[in-house]
């Protein structure tokens, strides 16, 4: 009779146990897989930084309504770093310490990206991120960049633009090269002096402006007395239309002017932008709309953009670049039906991924892959895809620079 009470009770333990371990499991499963990050919500990177916002808005609630990343829905807590990259490394602490958030996702701008890296190293988590500017600085391996730069930006973004011009009925032969110091930026500029030099162009001008500078009426000034036939600005968010219309109030207009890192929307619909060149992963037309995925994207960002009153309303590289960062992120998840940072990672290095401004492969220096970079230029208030001609549609291994 002992025997059979004993038994009883380990019996009537094993099921209390049991029944803990399933409402345990059941628990997890009912919990949303929370993805933590910060963007420049103000100062003088948010006009660009709240494209990034929204895009995570619209692929959140997408994946939710397909039923999240393994059977979860998804939870993204979005911090406001001021556009500052220490107050980014304080929230991403917090993100992973106090929030203890699932995954990470990087920031907006290189400055805040590099704070972020340092955190998810410190704690090894992976960080999946969309406009790192200096692959030479990206040293964590487990930090994968969304914008298809190359691993040598420096000379090959430049190198795609001065052939674009090379190819065009009036080639330039001088050039100023005015820049912000913020750290990608100006490391860019740099790269584009040099290169300029080794191609034969002269150099009538080099300025530089501390990041956060208002006042441009004295470069502009500069750049007019030095009438260069290409104007190389190196600016981010919305410097490069403060530029141009310091210019314009001296009756000057550039006869050819590239702006690096610009905000997209302001400086498509500005009069003075007019021509403007800059760099691109994606634009809306085809080939890019070909692909379905982003025929999707674009139609609800056309819309959810109109709604929140942005000056533009097109997908272009900002937008895409920050979708591309998703795809990646649910790619990885997906594939390795983990939420382990270094299995995700470990597929992230071995395998490509299509996304919709190409494949994307992380095995060169400091995990970057191939510059998919293109020319665009503000035609008629929106962004157009003008070099290279021959390039191949996403989707299928994109031709090398």
């Amino acid at each position: 009779m002992k025997s059979l009470k004993r038994f009883a009770a380990i019996a009537a333990m094993a099921v209390a146990s049991l029944g803990l371990i399933t409402g345990s499991a059941q628990s997890q499963q009912s919990n949303p897989i929370r993805i933590g990050s910060t963007l420049a919500l103000t100062g003088p990177l948010s006009a660009t930084a709240l494209v990034h916002k929204l895009v995570g808005d619209i692929y959140v609630e997408d994946i939710n309504n397909r039923g999240g990343l393994l059977g979860r829905k998804v939870e993204w807590i979005v911090k406001d770093d001021q556009s500052k990259p220490d107050v980014a490394r304080t929230l991403y602490e917090q993100l992973v310490t106090s929030d203890k958030v699932d995954l990470l996702m990087g920031p907006y701008a290189t400055g805040a990206i590099l704070s972020a890296m340092g955190v998810a190293q410190r704690y090894n988590k992976m960080l999946i991120h969309h406009t790192f500017g200096i692959p030479s600085l990206a040293k964590y391996d487990m930090h994968f960049p969304a914008w298809s730069l190359g691993p040598d930006p420096g000379t090959t973004v430049s190198n795609t633009l001065f052939d674009a011009l090379a190819a065009s009925p009036k080639p330039p032969k001088t050039i100023a090269v005015v820049t912000s110091k913020f750290p990608s930026v100006h490391f860019m500029s740099l790269g584009a002096r040099e290169v300029a030099k080794k191609r034969g162009l002269q150099e009538v001008l080099f300025l530089e402006w501390e990041f956060g500078n208002r006042d441009f009426g004295p470069i502009a000034a500069r750049v007019k007395d030095a009438k260069p036939d290409l104007v190389f600005v190196g600016d981010i968010g919305l410097e490069g239309n403060m530029l141009l219309e310091a210019m314009k109030k001296l009756d000057y207009e550039p006869p050819l002017h590239f702006h690096l890192y610009p905000a997209p929307g302001p400086m498509a619909t500005a009069p003075e932008g007019k021509n403007a060149l800059s760099v691109t992963i994606f634009e809306e037309h085809a080939p890019y709309t070909n692909n379905p995925v982003a025929a999707k994207f674009v139609a609800t960002y056309n819309e959810r953009a109109k709604a929140a009153g942005f000056p533009y309303t097109k997908v272009e590289v900002q937008a895409a670049a920050s979708f591309t960062a998703w795809q990646l992120l649910e790619a990885a998840v997906t594939a390795t039906k983990s939420l382990d940072d270094r299995k995700l990672a470990d597929w992230l290095k071995a395998n490509q991924v299509p996304t919709i401004q190409g494949v994307l492969r992380f095995d060169r220096g400091n995990n970057f892959g191939d510059d998919l970079m293109r020319i665009k230029q503000v035609q008629g208030g929106d962004w157009v895809t003008v070099w290279p001609k021959d390039w191949a549609a996403p989707g299928a291994t994109l031709k090398m620079q």
